[in-house]
């Protein structure tokens, strides 16, 4: 059980965060055990023959099914909007010192894996590795389900952060997982290891998480900031392809407009909308536009990326009468 003690001025500086360096990471469970990762198998079937050439095996190994891994392959973002340019730049300036302790700290709690050696031996050598490795996984694996995963997470925050302003911490923590119990004073969360942690003034951060998709984690140890990653929710609707036009709005748009905005069921990019529903960047594009012209849609931009999302207008009219 590790127990988060929390002082007063601790939930006023409670915040929430997204991790792409952690939904990176821990992503490479799935591939450890595609047995465990049910919720996930329509996007390990879409990386069929995209990862030739990327050797997964040592960085899968720093991720064990159960107990430690090393902190510093997440450190916890800084800002509530991670980049995960931000967060491997930070893991290739993690220090040698940080990197043997946390590698230590990994062999004592699994003696049969080997996966440490080499760290412990070269550490600046392994982290700029694994940083190269995990560069070229994200581009391939995670980037093109980025903007989906992303808005899940989001729309997660949004909901968590409204209960804790609407109704305070003992409605936010309820339902997090049933792992996760407020007492009134601390928050108790199910772990294979035992610790207390008083905040002290440092509040805690809470990450939703769509990789961590059967228990929360916990980020407990100095330097870092304490830390509860939580399943996202909703993940089971992650990957569905949401609900098609009704022939009456198709003929009323036109069919590839009516496919559009029935696949806005949550916020997604052009890069993510013109493979799904089989048009080029540009027509798809094209026609968001027309959507937005018509005030069914807004767009908004996120980094490098414009997510659309239906308006309540739009809802209504897919919704028909």
């Amino acid at each position: 059980m590790i127990r988060f003690v929390f002082a007063l001025e601790d939930l006023a500086r409670t915040r929430f965060a997204i991790s792409p360096g952690w939904e990176l990471m821990r992503s490479l469970a799935a591939f450890r055990d595609p047995a465990t990762a049910g919720l996930h198998v329509p996007w390990l079937r879409s990386l069929s023959g995209r990862l030739a050439g990327i050797a997964l095996e040592p960085a899968i190994a720093l991720i064990p099914p159960r107990g430690y891994a090393p902190d510093f392959l997440t450190p916890p973002p800084a800002g509530p909007l991670g980049d995960v340019d931000d967060d491997l730049a930070a893991l290739r300036r993690t220090p040698a010192n940080q990197i043997r302790h946390d590698m230590e700290l990994f062999r004592s709690e699994h003696p049969r894996s080997r996966a440490a050696e080499p760290w412990l031996a070269n550490p600046r050598r392994e982290v700029a590795r694994l940083a190269h490795t995990l560069e070229a996984y994200w581009e391939q694996a995670v980037a093109p389900a980025w903007p989906r995963i992303r808005a899940l997470l989001e729309a997660d925050i949004a909901h968590r952060a409204r209960r804790l302003a609407e109704q305070g911490p003992a409605a936010l923590f309820a339902d997090l997982h049933p792992g996760v119990a407020w007492t009134g004073e601390r928050l108790d969360v199910t772990s294979v290891h035992e610790a207390t942690i008083q905040l002290d003034g440092r509040g805690l951060l809470l990450m939703p998480s769509v990789f961590a998709w059967a228990n929360p984690a916990t980020i407990d140890l100095a330097p870092w900031q304490p830390t509860l990653i939580y399943p996202a929710r909703g993940i089971a609707t992650l990957w569905d392809e949401g609900a098609a036009a009704p022939d009456g709005l198709a003929r009323l748009l036109g069919a590839k407009r009516a496919a559009l905005l029935a696949a806005l069921d949550a916020p997604r990019s052009t890069t993510e909308l013109a493979p799904r529903l089989s048009l080029s960047p540009a027509t798809t594009s094209h026609h968001l536009l027309a959507l937005r012209d018509a005030g069914l849609v807004t767009g908004r931009r996120e980094g490098r990326a414009v997510l659309y999302a239906r308006t309540p207008t739009g809802d209504a009219l897919l919704a028909g009468p």
